[in-house]
């Protein structure tokens, strides 16, 4: 056992970099527990296939309509079943083996992705069967998303949340990023077949992850067993302060400062730029993600995981404030970044909290209301934004954004100065 040091953790081992030195992603996770690192290389690559198709998808709808509308209604029907089966998810992710759980959604997945597949080789052109598989997608990914984030805290020690939590995010991001490069790649070369195929088949790094896992059934009080509910993971939210201080700073940051939907019309009248110009803006925050990501090593020795949320959130809103003042589109794209780069941070800290500071056995419903929060909060602040801009300009609505969400996050900060002192140490829900 490694000696302990005056503040009572333990010292770095012979040759160990401590937390505060490192730079690059802390890789310590994936080195300590094969099952982590399996479950993330899994994720990482049906991701980037997920991704792929979700390209394939739209751009199969528009060939086969010619209407914008139409692909616009493919996010719809994948949102909705997010945010009905998020919660829903949760609760069951809370009662089975999260195991089984995780297994069986990424199994269904596999399906819609093979039937896209079949359709597309059969030549069955139907956007009713595309709309259906994508929100029999979204199930899936509601009950496999809580599933298997609620079992991280189970493969790993506390101290190694937060830099599991980056990789998350940087297998996310890089998804996000690299998915749709690639399907626009494979479609136009052999067509969607071949990008529905590909992702039935990155689907099986997650089958064999979720396989190799042990059993991971929920840890209960004594007593006997009582099916989970939403509405009693709500309560135990409504009662726990720190816990729920992460959804409202997130909610600040997506909601009120989230300028996505305005970027054709700044392109246009800021940069005097095209679509290539709206491209450059839509993957400048993912840009900054990914690199938060990549340096985030530094991230595990921060112990004030409330104060760094706060911070983080604050930093979001200052950046697209600025973005909003500038008119040099290169100076845009780097206050973009610099944004993204802020949200991997509070996503790292956030998720943090919410796998430390609660039982195991309210994990699974706090993820979906995790899923929840970040499929509705985005669409919410499309929606703020673009009305924001119709009723005033869009510099307004963006530089106002900005500074709405610092002062709301520094509002939420003082209302509960607790959370800006919670300690990784000692995690309080």
């Amino acid at each position: 056992m490694a000696p302990a040091t005056t503040s009572g953790t333990p010292a770095p081992g012979k040759g160990e970099i401590p937390p505060r030195s490192r730079i690059f992603a802390d890789l310590t996770p994936l080195r300590s527990s094969p099952d982590y690192r399996r479950l993330w290389c899994g994720n990482t690559i049906s991701w980037m296939g997920q991704q792929m198709t979700a390209l394939a998808v739209s751009l199969q709808v528009y060939a086969i309509t010619g209407s914008t509308f139409s692909v616009g209604v493919v996010g719809l029907c994948s949102l909705v079943p997010l945010v009905v089966f998020g919660l829903y998810g949760g609760a069951i992710a809370d009662t089975v083996d999260r195991r089984k759980l995780g297994l069986f959604s990424a199994m269904g997945a596999t399906v819609m992705s093979l039937v896209l597949a079949t359709a597309a080789l059969a030549g069955h052109h139907r956007v009713w069967l595309l709309y259906s598989v994508v929100a029999l997608q979204a199930v899936c990914f509601a009950m496999n998303s809580p599933a298997r984030t609620s079992m991280i805290p189970r493969l790993l020690p506390a101290e190694q949340l937060p830099a599991a939590n980056a990789l998350n995010s940087l297998t996310s991001n890089l998804g996000l990023m690299g998915g749709p490069m690639l399907g626009g790649v494979i479609v136009g070369l052999w067509g969607y077949q071949a990008a529905y195929l590909i992702d039935v088949a990155a689907f099986s790094a997650s089958l064999y992850a979720m396989w190799r896992l042990p059993a991971m059934r929920p840890e209960q009080d004594d007593g006997p067993r009582r099916r989970a509910s939403v509405l009693d993971g709500l309560r135990f939210l409504a009662t726990r302060p720190n816990l729920r201080m992460t959804f409202f700073s997130d909610l600040a940051a997506m909601v009120l400062a989230h300028p996505r939907a305005l970027f054709p019309a700044i392109a246009v009248l800021w940069f005097a730029g095209d679509a290539k110009t709206v491209g450059l803006l839509v993957a400048a925050p993912a840009v900054g993600a990914v690199l938060g990501g990549l340096f985030s090593g530094w991230l595990g020795g921060i112990r004030r995981h409330g104060l760094a949320i706060l911070l983080a959130v604050a930093s979001w809103g200052a950046a697209v404030a600025c973005f909003g003042l500038s008119r040099h589109l290169w100076l845009g794209l780097f206050f973009l970044a610099v944004a993204g780069c802020a949200d991997t941070v509070s996503m790292v800290f956030r998720s943090t909290m919410l796998q430390a500071a609660a039982p195991d056995k309210m994990r699974g419903r706090l993820q979906g209301v995790f899923i929840v929060v970040v499929a509705g909060g985005p669409r919410l602040g499309d929606f703020l934004a673009g009305s924001a801009a119709d009723l005033t300009s869009p510099a307004t609505a963006v530089v106002g954004g900005g500074v709405a969400c610092i002062l709301v996050v520094t509002g939420l900060g003082a209302g509960r100065r607790a959370f800006a002192r919670y300690d990784a140490r000692d995690p309080r829900p």
